[in-house]
């Protein structure tokens, strides 16, 4: 009987010993290929020699200074490195723990940015259906994943949803990427005038949705669409880039790829690699001078923030993707994985969708390629496809409910950034076989 109460205490888990590279090991001596990076965390893969000098340099000379007393050399030099990296003017950086931490932190500086401004009644925060920003429970109150908000309804605050853009399920028949993105950003600016515009403080979303749809991207110029909305009624543009960001996407911050600068940015995951539990609010100046000039305090904290030993690793993943020209390979195999998966699939009648961007790729399954209706819930063909994949040494991401929390079923992929041709081909090797095995249907 093991004590650690895990997320699923009815599963038997394997125990993880060690990890090289893409491969993690467990007590039994069995690799597995990690082509999901756990979360989309392990951008560098395990094991890094890199990373790890730099941990044990750190430690060997600050491990934790409590951020009320002091900063450290090693968070003032992550900062330099993010802030410089970042778009437009997102120049200030508040250190987290991790991904729903940083939500949590952006939610309540974007509502005290409008109390610094003197505007108060800015209270109403809008998001996209199908989205996942974190559970705790801000985070989860923002989300617009039905399954997982529902046990905890009771104790969400209101919170406002509009539709995603996701092409494969809701752009209609003959409709352009533009005429699509155009009728997602009338939807949204309706929402606005609904609530009272002086009443909305930001629009929230992910750049490239992850866990609940499986890496689905925005179209043509949707987000610019967005933040001219967001820009004409005063209302704060947010977004969540957790798990597409800090290279995923072949660019460091995804939001690159569409030509728009959020006021605020969170990010998390591939900061640090999984090397050590680290994340990251970045805010424009506009943001950062309402709060130093009105009260001066950010009326938020968590005791390991700004941890000195977090950044130590997140500066050595940063500067290890920057000095390696990783984001090029991520380009580059993460379009050989599309392709490669496209090929191999074509013909079968249950793949629906292969989608993403980078090195972040969804596999969408369906009942029916021509309709795109979904298998049936009750089978559980993700979890079917996580444990068939696991049995065979590949480790990937699957979830259900991708359509509306209930209905449709994915597996999002998200290799290592060091990861070469060989392996990609091994993916989708292995992932074909797996697909072939839990539908019964040949490729």
């Amino acid at each position: 009987m093991t004590h650690v109460f895990h997320r699923n205490p009815r599963i038997d888990l394997p125990v993880a010993v060690g990890g090289v590279g893409l491969e993690l090991i467990d007590s039994n001596g069995k690799r597995y290929l990690d082509a999901c990076g756990g979360a989309a965390v392990s951008c560098l893969g395990h094991g890094h020699p890199r990373v790890i000098e730099a941990m044990q340099r750190q430690a060997a000379t600050l491990a934790y200074a409590h951020t009320s007393f002091f900063t450290t050399e090693v968070a003032e030099q992550l900062a330099d490195t993010l802030a410089a990296a970042a778009p437009g003017d997102l120049n200030h950086v508040y250190f987290v723990s991790g991904g729903s931490e940083g939500i949590e932190a952006a939610l309540k500086l974007a509502r005290q940015y409008f109390v610094e401004t003197n505007q108060p009644r800015r209270r109403f925060f809008i998001a996209r259906r199908q989205s996942y920003h974190g559970n705790t429970l801000g985070a989860l109150a923002i989300g617009g994943n039905a399954w997982r908000r529902e046990p905890f309804l009771p104790l969400l605050v209101p919170a406002h949803h509009v539709s995603p853009c996701f092409a494969y399920r809701g752009r209609l028949d003959g409709e352009t990427d533009t005429a699509y993105a155009q009728r997602l950003a009338d939807e949204l600016e309706a929402k606005i005038l609904e609530l009272g515009a002086q009443n909305v403080a930001a629009f929230v979303a992910e750049t490239v949705v992850g866990a609940t749809a499986g890496a689905v991207p925005p179209v043509a110029d949707y987000f610019k669409r967005i933040r001219a909305v967001c820009d004409k009624y005063g209302v704060l543009l947010l977004l969540d880039e957790v798990m597409s960001g800090m290279g995923r996407t072949g660019y460091l911050f995804a939001c690159e790829e569409d030509g728009v600068v959020p006021d605020l940015l969170v990010i998390a995951k591939g900061l640090g690699a999984g090397y050590q539990p680290i994340g990251a609010v970045l805010c424009t100046d506009k943001i950062y001078d309402a709060v130093v000039g009105g009260s001066g305090f950010f009326q938020h904290g968590h005791t390991y923030i700004g941890h000195a030993m977090a950044c130590a690793a997140a500066l050595a993943v940063q500067q290890t993707i920057a000095e390696e020209r990783l984001l090029d390979n991520v380009k580059a195999r993460g379009e050989q994985l599309r392709d490669g998966l496209r090929a191999s699939l074509a013909n079968h009648p249950n793949v629906g969708d292969v989608r993403g961007r980078g090195l972040f790729v969804g596999v969408e399954l369906v009942a029916d390629r021509a309709t795109k209706a979904a298998l049936p819930p009750a089978q559980k063909t993700h979890a079917k496809l996580k444990a068939d994949a696991k049995a065979r040494g590949l480790l990937v991401y699957p979830m259900g409910g991708t359509i509306d929390g209930v209905n449709g079923d994915h597996v999002l992929l998200a290799p290592p950034f060091i990861c070469q041709p060989k392996d990609i081909d091994r993916i989708v090797g292995l992932l074909t076989e797996t697909i072939v095995d839990v539908t019964g249907a040949s490729a």
